[in-house]
C-alpha cells in the first residue's frame, strides 16, 4: 500500500492548532479533568510523602531520646561499683581509720579505671613538652635542669585522648632562667 500524502491544511487551521495545544485553557475539557486527576494524584502523593518525613522525624526522636537514656543508665551502671568502694572505704573508717587512705587510693584507681574504659584515660606525664590542645598552664617556674616550654609538674590530671579531650592537665611549666 502506498502512503497517502497528508492534506495540506486550510488556511488558519494550522495556526487554530498550535494555539489550541498552546493555551491550556482552550484545550478540550477531557484533557482538562486528566489534568486535574493527574494534579490531584501528584498533590496527594506529596502529601503522604511530607507525613512520612514528618512521621520519620519524631520516630527518630524518640528513638534519639530512647538511645540517650540507655547511654546515661551504661554509663551510670559503670559508676555503681565506686560508689559501693566508698560506701565501703566509710564503713571501715570507724574500725580502723589508717585504711581509709588505702581505701580512698583504691576508689580513686577504680574510678580512673572507669574513665579509661569510658574512652577518657588519665594522663599526667612530666616533662613533655607544653602542649596547648592537651595541656593548661597555670604556672610558670624557673627551673635550671628543664628546657624552657617543658611540664615540670602536673597541678592536676587531664583526662582524654586525642579526638576528645575531657579536661587538660593543668600544670606549671619551665621558663628561660633569668640571669
Amino acid at each position: 500500500m502506498a502512503a497517502q500524502p497528508r492534506p495540506e491544511p486550510q488556511a488558519g487551521e494550522e495556526q487554530a492548532a498550535v494555539e489550541e495545544r498552546e493555551a491550556p485553557g482552550r484545550a478540550d475539557p477531557q484533557q482538562a479533568a486528566e489534568h486535574a486527576v493527574v494534579v490531584a494524584e501528584l498533590e496527594d502523593r506529596w502529601r503522604r510523602a511530607l507525613a512520612d518525613l514528618d512521621n520519620l522525624r519524631k520516630r527518630y526522636a524518640r528513638e534519639l531520646e530512647r538511645e540517650r537514656a540507655a547511654e546515661r543508665a551504661r554509663v551510670a551502671a559503670q559508676w555503681l561499683p565506686v560508689v559501693d568502694d566508698l560506701d565501703r572505704a566509710l564503713a571501715h573508717a570507724a574500725e580502723d581509720p589508717s585504711a581509709v587512705l588505702e581505701g580512698v587510693r583504691a576508689v580513686r584507681d577504680h574510678a580512673t579505671a572507669v574513665l579509661a574504659r569510658l574512652g577518657f584515660p588519665r594522663y599526667e606525664e612530666v616533662g613533655v613538652p607544653f602542649d596547648p590542645a592537651r595541656h593548661e598552664a597555670v604556672q610558670a617556674v624557673a627551673d635550671a635542669d628543664a628546657p624552657p616550654g617543658t611540664v615540670v609538674a602536673v597541678l592536676r590530671p587531664g583526662y582524654g585522648r586525642e579526638d576528645h579531650w575531657l579536661r587538660p592537665a593543668a600544670v606549671a611549666v619551665a621558663t628561660a632562667r633569668r640571669e
